[in-house]
């Protein structure tokens, strides 16, 4: 982890363009041909693996399925508490998207298998108030037991490709990618996806997450390349 924070202040340092980007004010760039979205294929800073890198808090969890629990609460009407028999037994969907990490790599065509997020709102239903998602993994800061958060609008949430993902590539989700259920959201930052997901909240006002807290961006926008805050990010 120490690694890793130096890494974000080295980071911030050499690409200060890239701290505190003003989104309203940023156009979407990258490379490549258009991508399924509509946007260019790679983002701007980002370079194509065909690999998986994995990246956490220094803690991966085992989870056995048996025992995996996801809680939704907050301000909804119908808070739930599921099993994975309940996750599956949902309307299940299969789509492709990218992967882009902060760290500047991207992998692109993954194949996912879960429930859309959209689907999970239609179970729960969020309340009118509800404007933002917290979410949180089983996967603790070695030391502090800091457990990983992080937050998306509820706008960012309901884009048509965020899910909860407990396959990936025909395969169940393995634990180093965050396996049994992580969540997936393309059009963001991929930490943006908590992996071991164990916790989703809905809420009036935002709460910064782990990354955010640090540094990251709390927009975290690949293509207007918004990666870094020099104040924790901001609720907009």
């Amino acid at each position: 982890m120490e690694r890793r924070l130096a890494w974000l202040e080295r980071a911030k340092a050499l690409r200060p363009e890239t701290v505190d980007v003003p989104l309203r004010e940023a156009s979407p760039s990258g490379s490549g041909p258009v991508n399924r979205h509509g946007m260019p294929l790679a983002p701007p800073g980002q370079h194509l693996v065909k690999n998986w890198p994995v990246l956490d808090l220094g803690h991966q969890p085992s989870v056995d399925l048996a025992d995996w629990r996801l809680e939704v609460c907050g301000d909804v009407e119908r808070p739930v508490v599921m099993t994975f028999e309940d996750l599956v037994a949902l309307p299940q969907l299969e789509l492709e998207s990218d992967f882009h990490c902060v760290t500047t790599w991207s992998r692109l065509d993954l194949r996912w298998e879960g429930v859309l997020f959209s689907t999970l709102c239609e179970l729960v239903i969020p309340k009118a108030e509800a404007r933002f998602v917290a979410t949180r993994g089983a996967d603790r800061e070695p030391g502090s037991e800091l457990p990983y958060t992080t937050s998306v609008t509820l706008r960012d949430a309901l884009s048509p490709d965020v899910m909860l993902a407990h396959r990936c590539d025909g395969e169940p989700l393995s634990a180093e990618h965050g396996g049994p259920v992580r969540m997936v959201t393309p059009r963001l930052y991929a930490w943006k996806g908590a992996k071991w997901i164990e916790r989703i909240e809905f809420l009036r006002e935002d709460r910064l997450g782990y990354w955010e807290e640090r540094g990251y961006s709390n927009t975290a926008s690949p293509w207007s390349e918004d990666r870094f805050s020099s104040a924790g990010g901001s609720d907009e």
